[in-house]
């Protein structure tokens, strides 16, 4: 099987079966990429893997120039100047291997032996829509999503009102706002309500996750749900445990990952604005 017949299977649209699984083994062999995308997939059809990585075809190369740029014009950013800013990001939990990442350490000639393949499902039955913000110093709140849909109207109400507000408030003229470009975010509603609060947001480029530091505390809130002595099971243990999980991240986490900026701008640049390794 090529990789390009790998690629379609995984995008297919098709809806599976009742327990229809993917099989997924993580390949610790390889040299990772940015938050472990290189995975070895067995379809049920030939029994065969392939290694998959991110396809960053098409536009590529004005999505590098892009995010160049972006880090030149902000490569003489401080500290300090990063300090103002509250990053925010939406995640979205499941009870599946979202909160169960693991790498499977075998053997040379070993990787057909059951021990050494995992199951998945592809398409959970329970997951949970989160929303957070971090910065120096401080953070929001865990806002749950309810439904796990965000919308313009109701991210202005939710998170712009309830949360973004109130740390505008407390920086004063220097605060500056962080998201990314989903739909959601970018509506007109949305930019009225940012400006009629005074909110200076920092624009951000597209499919750059890695330049994110709150992806890095994602990565700690899931390690944290997962060692739990009892694991959720259920929606209502799932909300709690990210809850409790998140409110006891302590805040140097969020102050090293904030003060990581700066390196991770000149470690783009150095790369000519490729993925960095964070």
């Amino acid at each position: 099987m090529t990789p390009e017949l790998a690629t379609r299977i995984l995008t297919s649209t098709h809806t599976p079966t009742g327990g229809q699984l993917s099989l997924v083994r993580f390949n610790a062999q390889q040299p990772p990429l940015h938050s472990g995308t290189r995975l070895e997939v067995m379809t049920r059809a030939s029994s065969e893997f392939v290694t998959l990585t991110k396809d960053y075809s098409g536009h590529h190369n004005l999505h590098r120039t892009a995010r160049l740029q972006w880090c030149r014009e902000h490569h003489n950013w401080t500290k300090q100047d990063w300090a103002c800013v509250l990053f925010s990001d939406e995640r979205r939990f499941s009870l599946s291997s979202d909160c169960r990442r693991q790498l499977n350490w075998r053997e040379s000639g070993t990787a057909y032996r059951p021990e050494n393949i995992q199951e998945k499902d592809r398409y959970p039955t329970c997951s949970i829509m989160v929303w957070a913000g971090i910065m120096i110093n401080s953070h929001t709140r865990l806002h749950v999503v309810a439904n796990g849909t965000m919308t313009g109207q109701r991210y202005i109400n939710e998170v712009l009102l309830l949360h973004v507000r109130l740390f505008r408030g407390a920086v004063g003229d220097k605060f500056v706002f962080m998201d990314d470009n989903e739909t959601c975010h970018r509506t007109l509603a949305v930019q009225d309500c940012l400006d009629s609060e005074g909110i200076q947001r920092l624009v951000w480029q597209a499919r750059s996750p890695d330049l994110n530091p709150i992806e890095n505390v994602w990565e700690a809130l899931e390690r944290q749900v997962a060692g739990q002595n009892y694991p959720p099971t259920n929606k209502n243990t799932l909300i709690r445990a990210l809850t409790e999980e998140w409110d006891k991240l302590p805040q140097q986490l969020l102050d090293n990952v904030v003060q990581s900026m700066v390196r991770r701008v000149e470690c783009c640049i150095t790369l000519h604005g490729g993925h960095i390794p964070y």
